[in-house]
């Protein structure tokens, strides 16, 4: 068990954790998707309903109850938590703003992206603001370099990326989340999907004519 989980501990000593009807179906379909004897694959996929659930975090008791619903020691379910950056082992404001860091945002002012989330939000990043309402985090790559720099946000049950980011563009975004509006996903600028920033060179008619 790593440290990060030691640190945890007290928070979620008193919490105590059950999937409720709905969830609990969808979770003995889940481990149904695996053959007998290999229940254990289906850790992952239950620890991200459990999180849903949860308010997007995992308590201790979460983690217990699926170490019982897939026959896995429980201190090898807290080594997956806590391996990967997905699940949060305490909780988080209602809008996790993951931001990008890796080279190729780097390259395309991800460190002006982070610095105008810090400042409107008047946190760090590994902070949550008073309010609730948004956590912030630097993380690794998030797999829309061409569309760099961008980031996640998680609103505990969906994920919404949104790329092409500037200090302007990513400050009206969080303003928008924190009214209660659902900005549109993808690219905040005047392109379609990943087609070049400059504009399309070739395939310009309908049919790719």
């Amino acid at each position: 068990m790593t440290g990060k989980l030691h640190q945890h501990d007290a928070h979620s000593a008193n919490q105590t954790f059950s999937f409720n009807a709905e969830n609990l179906k969808k979770a003995e379909v889940i481990v149904a998707r695996y053959p007998q004897g290999k229940q254990q694959s289906a850790v992952m996929p239950l620890l991200t309903l459990a999180q849903q659930q949860n308010g997007n975090w995992l308590s201790k008791a979460a983690m217990d109850v699926v170490a019982g619903m897939v026959d896995m020691p429980p201190v090898r379910v807290y080594e997956v938590a806590t391996f990967y950056s997905m699940y949060n082992l305490e909780p988080v404001g209602k809008h996790f703003v993951q931001l990008c860091t890796t080279t190729p945002c780097w390259l395309r002012g991800s460190g002006a992206i982070v610095e105008a989330c810090e400042k409107h939000l008047s946190v760090r990043c590994g902070q949550t603001t008073a309010d609730g309402m948004f956590t912030i985090k630097e993380v690794e790559c998030l797999g829309a370099c061409v569309n760099a720099p961008m980031m996640q946000v998680t609103s505990v049950d969906a994920d919404h990326f949104y790329e092409d980011l500037t200090p302007e563009n990513v400050t009206q975004l969080l303003d928008a989340l924190a009214s209660g509006k659902q900005p549109k996903p993808g690219p905040q600028s005047a392109r379609t999907s990943s087609e070049p920033a400059s504009g399309l060179t070739s395939l310009k008619s309908a049919g790719g004519k």
